[in-house]
């Protein structure tokens, strides 16, 4: 398929100008004025900021195990429809994907989708947090980042040890910082809310203080770590300190820790159930602000869908997790105002980068992602635009669940259009 993106502002990693794209092939070939539409489909994207595809870094597709809340399938559709060309999936399904097999199997049911599926490997067997997974067998499919995800690596002589098998093999270890035992099974934020609710807490210090070990192992060890969706200011300033003194970090924050507060809990909606949990508007509004200012690497959706009847649940026996793949670019707009730059850094060159999704033969069957509009890149291209509004509908979702807490909520922003190695996969948002 041959096309033409017409009368959009393409978005550079520090700059923006106005111009046409022409991909053939899958590959962008042309970019300037006024160019050729021979033998080419039209895109218009007037009004629109045009730049790399989304990557996402932390998706939960549930397969194998929990086909009934999403699928590889019904999850890629979700992200080709958020602007996605690239997905990374997490390994805490059922079993968990510690193992060559079952990682082969993710990888060949998502090369049958329109987007890229990657795979993120458990950093332990079973995720139980004790001895180590295959790390270089998965790497040698093409895995390049590990996570316990759901569950911190809670023993730090495991996490070291797994740091310094990773570091030769060029591996980035991510973490979900919370001490269980500090946690103690709460459901919401520890602090004045949750004791007038009624609801057990689930303390700040738990996150902070595993985000402050793997600091200290990262330095000890010479690793590399990612952070999962942080939630607090002082993570974020923790994080931003380490990488201030060069040690190799990275962080994401998910959308509903920039857009809602521990406020959303008063209702009792299992909707904003979420680990770690929502916090008081000053993490918020900290996380909200530091958005624009560089201390963040990717905005990660931690899309986490459940069927109806567990998510139904009351609050304190409901899983934790909402949606995020098809709001989190209107969420993200929303946030940082007029900012196509920082746009398409947190949501693309960003989480390319530490999933290692830049280069073509980094994956295997991969395309490169997170790149820049140029001729000789690979079309992976969204059409976004800036001004559209909406409101956001559980029942219009392509994914599978629908326990999204954004279900009624003004939107302002959204995906025209999804190229994935030069296809249309999504135009004037509808899937082709």
């Amino acid at each position: 398929m041959n096309l033409v993106i017409r009368g959009g502002t393409i978005v550079g990693p520090d700059t923006v100008f106005r111009a046409d794209i022409r991909i053939e092939s899958g590959v962008i070939v042309a970019v300037g004025e006024a160019l050729s539409t021979a033998n080419a489909t039209i895109i218009d994207a007037s009004g629109c900021w045009v730049g790399p595809a989304f990557v996402d870094i932390h998706t939960h597709l549930r397969e194998p195990g929990r086909e009934a809340a999403e699928t590889i399938a019904s999850g890629a559709l979700a992200a080709a429809m958020g602007g996605f060309s690239a997905v990374v999936a997490m390994p805490n399904t059922e079993p968990a994907l510690d193992n060559v097999p079952l990682v082969s199997y993710v990888l060949a049911q998502g090369a049958k989708t329109a987007i890229d599926v990657a795979v993120a490997g458990a950093i332990t067997l079973g995720r139980k947090g004790e001895s180590l997974a295959p790390l270089a067998e998965l790497a040698a499919l093409g895995v390049r980042l590990f996570t316990d995800d759901g569950t911190g690596v809670q023993n730090p002589l495991v996490m070291r040890r797994a740091l310094e098998y990773a570091a030769p093999l060029g591996l980035r270890l991510a973490q979900h910082c919370e001490d269980e035992q500090l946690a103690n099974g709460g459901v919401m934020n520890e602090g004045v809310l949750s004791a007038q609710l009624g609801l057990a807490g689930r303390s700040a210090v738990a996150e902070e203080l595993m985000v402050q070990r793997d600091i200290a192992l990262v330095r000890l060890t010479g690793g590399r770590v990612h952070f999962l969706h942080l939630s607090t200011a002082t993570s974020l300033a923790m994080v931003t300190a380490a990488r201030l003194e060069g040690l190799d970090v990275t962080c994401e924050v998910a959308p509903h820790h920039f857009v809602l507060s521990e406020e959303a809990c008063r209702t009792f909606d299992p909707q904003f159930k979420v680990h770690p949990p929502l916090r008081p508007e000053a993490d918020r509004a900290a996380l909200h602000a530091a958005l624009s200012t560089g201390a963040i690497d990717a905005v990660a959706t931690d899309h986490a869908p459940h069927t109806p009847e567990l998510k139904d649940l009351a609050f304190d026996e409901a899983p934790a997790g909402m949606l995020g793949l098809e709001h989190v670019a209107a969420l993200t707009n929303e946030a940082l105002g007029a900012n196509p730059v920082a746009f398409f850094n947190l949501l693309s060159r960003g989480p390319a980068r530490i999933a290692q999704l830049r280069a073509s033969d980094a994956r295997v069957g991969l395309s490169a992602h997170g790149g820049v509009i140029m001729v000789g890149e690979d079309a992976n291209v969204v059409v976004f635009d800036p001004s559209q509004t909406w409101v956001g509908d559980r029942n219009a979702l392509h994914s599978k669940a629908t326990n999204t807490p954004y279900h009624g909520r003004p939107l302002v922003g959204r995906v025209r259009s999804t190229i994935v190695k030069g296809r249309l996969v999504v135009h004037e948002g509808v899937l082709q």
